[in-house]
């Protein structure tokens, strides 16, 4: 490597990292990007992207299960665990090649190593052959986060599962617990769950999936009931005490504390961020429970260090990192983006039925003060999803009563990941009931339903 001066150096190649040392390179900043283990970062290697590989496996199977309903026959319907691991493997690698390419023809420097800020301006890398000293104008900290441990409950890789041994088990699990009903807990409990694990999932907060609109957690809690999940609500693990081959886990609900026997537990409650090692603090730069502080526009506080992604807070989200990723390198090359906006990034979670919302639930605007109208369809009423075999599902729109504004969508159902991006345009555009009423929606289509849930807010619905 030639060059040891950067107009902008990243720490961290997630799509966070990669993207900001992308589009700095497009607009003409000498750039590197520091990477310790896998270029792609965890949501490319080991999070968004293999977790769907293995989930459409399961979908294919549960698919291949009523091949009978669909006029089919399927005999023999059986898996190969090591397989779908694989086939959810290469898929990860493929895109991690990808990023590798697109980094190279950009001519962005790719350094393996750890990366530190030993003063402004200056980045310290320590390779596995030296340590490299670098300079730069710029430099933005995407180091992403990891999953936490609890006290008494970290995992071992063979009773006790992080979300990395259960994306590459070594069995299947017969009798699972998962710990915490966030998006990959509750994606790892469908993917078990569906591959015939009894799967009882463990929730500290009153109602799965917390982050959502309450209706929406009711209606899938219901679905997963009755594909028979376990689900335990204002529940809290206490302990686990291991043995060969068992977990047993203490598990308080209303005051009383019981006991349960697993042969697998997948702890999935929440992430810290990789602010270790960085230096910082010596810097000056502001660390909150694991946590990057910034302001809207990701700066750090510390002139020319700025934090993207999962370290710099919530939502925990890829396309969240990738987009201040494009604002950040935009503002060192002299641009004036737009800050991203929370309240307007979808959350997607890829459980069975899939869930996906942008905006504020109802209950949230109404405690912003909003008067608020509500529309709701269900799944049922809908040509397409009766014809998919998929009628188990709703979407819900929230307007603001005063204005018309789009405050929120909340769905859940088949494909609805795909969907929500609907609803997340007309957010972008500033869209009203009137627009999106007006909007000639394509029919047979499951997104007619969007259509009938806007109507629905406002007396207007047709199919219902």
């Amino acid at each position: 490597m030639a060059a040891t001066s950067f107009d902008l150096v990243v720490i961290g190649s997630g799509p966070g990292g990669y993207v900001a040392a992308i589009r700095a390179a497009q607009l003409g900043l000498s750039t590197a990007v520091i990477e310790r283990e896998h270029l792609g970062g965890i949501c490319l290697n080991w999070g968004c992207i293999p977790t769907k590989a293995m989930l459409r496996s399961s979908e294919v199977f549960h698919l291949m299960e009523r091949a009978a309903e669909f006029g089919l026959s399927a005999g023999n319907i059986g898996y190969d665990l090591d397989a779908v691991v694989k086939r959810s493997r290469n898929v990860a690698g493929q895109l991690s090649g990808g990023v590798k390419h697109l980094l190279k023809k950009n001519k962005v420097t790719v350094i393996m190593g750890e990366g530190s800020i030993p003063a402004k301006g200056k980045v310290s890398v320590k390779t596995d052959k030296e340590t490299l000293d670098l300079t730069a104008k710029s430099i933005i900290v995407a180091t992403g986060a990891r999953a936490r441990e609890l006290p008494g409950l970290e995992a071992d890789g063979d009773l006790v599962w992080t979300y990395k041994h259960a994306l590459v088990p070594q069995r299947m699990p017969k009798k699972l617990l998962v710990i915490g009903s966030g998006a990959i807990g509750i994606e790892f409990a469908s993917f078990y769950n569906t591959l015939g694990a009894e799967t009882t999932v463990v929730e500290v907060m009153d109602r799965i999936l917390p982050v959502e609109d309450a209706e929406i957690s009711a209606f899938a809690k219901k679905q997963f009931v009755k594909q028979g999940m376990t689900i335990l609500e204002k529940a809290m693990v206490k302990k686990l005490d291991r043995a060969k081959g068992k977990v047993t886990a203490h598990i308080e609900t209303g005051g009383k504390v019981e006991q349960h026997d697993f042969d697998t537990v997948i702890s999935a409650v929440g992430i810290v961020g990789n602010t270790e090692g960085l230096g910082l603090e010596a810097l000056g730069v502001t660390v909150d429970r694991s946590h990057v502080v910034t302001d809207a526009y990701c700066r750090t506080g510390v002139d020319g260090v700025w934090a993207i992604g999962d370290i710099a807070g919530a939502p925990w989200l890829a396309h969240k990192a990738s987009h201040e990723g494009v604002m950040v390198a935009e503002m060192i090359a002299g641009g004036t983006p737009h800050p991203v906006k929370p309240e307007s990034i979808a959350g997607c979670t890829y459980c069975h039925p899939q869930i996906a919302s942008v905006g504020y639930s109802e209950a949230r605007a109404k405690e912003l003060g909003y008067d608020v109208k509500v529309g709701r369809f269900p799944f049922m009423g809908n040509g397409k999803a009766i014809a998919l075999g998929e009628q188990e599902g709703m979407i819900k729109t929230v307007f603001d009563a005063k204005t018309g504004e789009l405050l929120g969508a909340h769905m859940v159902g088949a494909e609805v990941t795909e969907l929500i991006q609907g609803y997340v345009v007309g957010r972008q555009l500033e869209t009203t009931e009137e627009d999106l009423m007006n909007t000639v929606f394509p029919h047979p289509t499951l997104s007619e339903m969007m259509h009938e849930s806007v109507l629905d807010a406002y007396g207007r619905v047709i199919h219902m």
